[in-house]
């Protein structure tokens, strides 16, 4: 009876599953999760797509997850030959080439001052930095507002050039990560032989940083092409149109005509879908790098 009784107690102790069968399951578990966010993030594109190569009539007929049985490209055609997108392409260009500039020249030798060299308040200086990171700029709009207008930029492309240098200071954590990485050796080294400060840093460090201005530059331009809040706010009007705010109004003058203003949907994300999956390698670089000290 003992015997039996033991025999049962060590039959409840079993586990259900072996640690291979747990390991399955639970790799099985991981799988379906990751198809399920892939299918989140990438049906309402193919949604898109297959709405812009549809007619007014497709739409109504086909289902929404097919592409019509004859393709059209008429909806692209109409968002291509629309003036304003030309207009559009144009600024975004000139925000995206001035903005990239100056947050690439500031982030630099920002970064390259404080980690450095030493100086009186350093510390409050950083944590200033950080705080701006921190607080939310919906919070300083109206201050912000006043003084675009107050210096005469409302209306004009140097509105946003100068909140996307000013505001944002994500290239002056990417840098630091980066020059946390360079030994100072190299500095000393670069200064006994007789080099400057300006020039150490143009000729040695800049370059090395090649790898964090590649991941500001394109993190930087993602955001910018995808921005619409700063444009509609600080440039109203057709002539100072970027990507987005086309989109925006072209949204409204196309009510009811889905099929078309899915063409330019695609025509505005296709950009920024290309520049991320071609570079995405130097993003995941730039915001890894320094995170783990050996």
């Amino acid at each position: 009876m003992a015997d039996l009784g033991t025999e049962k107690n060590n039959a409840l102790k079993k586990p259900l599953f072996s640690a291979k069968a747990r390991s399955v399951i639970a790799q099985i578990f991981k799988q379906i999760i990751c198809i399920g966010m892939v299918v989140m993030v990438i049906l309402p594109i193919l949604l898109t797509v297959f709405a812009s190569f549809k007619t007014k009539g497709d739409m109504v007929n086909t289902s929404p997850l097919l592409l019509p049985e004859h393709i059209t490209l008429e909806n692209y055609k109409k968002v291509l030959t629309d003036k304003y997108l030309l207009i559009g392409f144009a600024n975004t260009g000139i925000l995206l080439i001035v903005s990239i500039f100056f947050n690439v020249i500031l982030g630099t030798l920002t970064a390259y001052i404080i980690e450095r060299f030493n100086f009186r308040f350093k510390k409050f200086v950083v944590a200033l930095f950080f705080i701006g990171m921190l607080v939310p700029t919906f919070v300083t709009e109206i201050s912000r507002f006043k003084i675009i207008n107050g210096i005469g930029l409302y209306k004009t492309l140097g509105a946003p050039i100068l909140i996307y240098v000013a505001s944002d200071l994500m290239q002056l954590y990417i840098y630091r990560q980066f020059l946390a990485n360079i030994s100072v050796s190299l500095d000393e080294s670069a200064l006994l032989d007789g080099c400057g400060y300006f020039q150490l840093f143009v000729r040695i460090i800049f370059p090395l940083l090649a790898p964090a201005t590649a991941t500001v530059t394109i993190i930087k331009a993602i955001t910018i092409i995808n921005d619409m809040y700063i444009p509609y706010l600080y440039m109203p009007g057709n002539k100072t149109q970027t990507l987005t705010t086309f989109l925006m109004n072209y949204a409204s003058a196309q009510q009811g005509s889905w099929q078309t203003l899915a063409a330019g949907i695609v025509v505005i994300m296709l950009p920024t879908i290309l520049l991320y999956i071609f570079f995405q390698k130097y993003i995941l670089a730039g915001v890894t790098a320094g995170a783990v000290k050996e």
